[in-house]
């Protein structure tokens, strides 16, 4: 009997439905809204993760760096390796010794303080992929030359082929400039500079500061971890993230914005489904205490203006999850943002923003949506329910 009436009240539930087209269309749209909005929210934001640790581990630093403590608490080359170490890991790809130190730079027309960056020319193509984005002159071969990011070669006035001298308190170089790089990473172009290990070792008397690690995406602070468990005494191994410094806590902060967004995504859906509910109940009091009159229970009632919101509410939903991952996989691979974050660049130079930004698309988006849409229809039938439950037939009886 019970599977009867449920069969009817269901039945009766999709002709209201396709009845009331104009709230059902309402209440649809509402909730296609807010599920696209969610899906694309949640993958900007992994999307714009995905884009800081790309920059940060391929261009600016590296996905793990392995350094001595003291290096760690004060960035100064004389706190660097008295001896490279082993460091040996099977999900270690590739590894190549790096010596950052603070310089001036003048050429024949400018000089500007910065951070120059001594490398091994080889081990670094195997590790970073600055070598690859030299888009006038070529990378670094021998000692006595220099790589520059292309903006800051303008700030400078340098050309291919021109000299560049590179001082510290030590001594002083004069560089050949043999290429012009062009990454699209902030970090790179406004401020690279990469001369041979050798160079910045005759200008410090420091072997390195620190070992770059290459290793899978997404594994690298696992990797750091179980490092730092082998690691002799006085050395630590970081992951790209505890690299990331202030980027890190901007990036974090605008996962923690996204909370109060979602709750005023659950408030706007919820608010449209009991308002659309509401109405519809109102407009229908005679017809449902006919329908009480008859046998049917104030629960039933309940259940079936439940059972028409739902409906509503889920053909919303699965065609918000169908325009919304249509919309992620559209920006997932067509560079929408660029023009966004080639603007942010040329703003937040020493960010270490990419230029390009494409958004993530996972499964999991379409879960944060549905407890969305759900929640949100669960608060909403609270007023219909109660309102049908307090009918009073006689009065709608007699009106009737």
């Amino acid at each position: 009997m019970s599977r009867v009436l449920g069969s009817v009240t269901l039945r009766l539930a999709w002709r209201n439905v396709l009845r009331q087209r104009r709230r059902t269309a309402l209440l649809s749209l509402v909730v296609i809204y807010v599920t696209v909005a969610i899906l694309f929210m949640l993958g900007f934001l992994d999307g714009y993760g995905e884009s800081l640790v790309e920059s940060y581990a391929e261009y600016v630093e590296a996905p793990v760096v392995v350094a001595p403590l003291a290096w760690w608490e004060d960035p100064d080359p004389e706190n660097g390796f008295s001896a490279l170490p082993q460091v040996d890991h099977p999900r270690v790809l590739a590894r190549t010794p790096r010596l950052p130190l603070y310089a001036l730079l003048r050429s024949p027309y400018r000089a500007q303080g910065g951070v120059v960056l001594g490398v091994d020319p080889e081990g670094e193509k195997a590790l970073s992929r600055v070598p690859f984005k030299v888009a006038e002159g070529r990378w670094l071969a021998a000692p006595g030359e220099v790589v520059l990011g292309y903006r800051l070669a303008q700030r400078l006035d340098l050309k291919v082929g021109e000299r560049l001298v590179v001082e510290t308190g030590k001594g002083a170089l004069g560089l050949t400039v043999v290429g012009l790089v062009k990454a699209g990473v902030s970090n790179v172009d406004f401020a690279g500079v990469y001369l041979h290990l050798q160079d910045a070792q005759a200008l410090t008397g420091v072997l390195a500061t620190h070992l770059a690690l290459k290793v899978q995406r997404g594994q690298e602070e696992a990797v750091a971890r179980e490092l730092n468990k082998t690691l002799r005494q006085g050395l630590e191994a970081r992951g790209v993230w505890s690299l990331m410094g202030p980027i890190r806590a901007d990036y974090e902060g605008s996962r923690l914005f996204l909370l109060p967004l979602l709750a005023l995504f659950l408030l706007l859906a919820a608010l449209a489904v009991v308002s659309t509910a509401y109405v519809s109940v109102r407009e229908r009091l005679k017809e449902f205490a006919v329908a009480e009159s008859l046998g049917l229970t104030p629960g039933k009632l309940a259940l079936q203006v439940a059972l028409e919101a739902a409906i509503a509410s889920g053909l919303g939903f699965l065609l918000g999850l169908l325009l919304g991952y249509a919309l992620l996989l559209y920006t997932a691979t067509h560079d929408v943002f660029g023009p966004l974050m080639r603007l942010s660049v040329e703003l937040l130079p020493e960010a270490g923003l990419a230029e390009h930004l494409y958004t993530s698309v996972r499964p999991s988006y379409a879960l944060f949506a549905a407890l969305v849409v759900l929640l949100s229809a669960l608060l909403a039938f609270l007023f219909p329910g109660r309102l049908l439950l307090r009918l009073e037939v006689s009065r709608y009886l007699k009106e009737a």
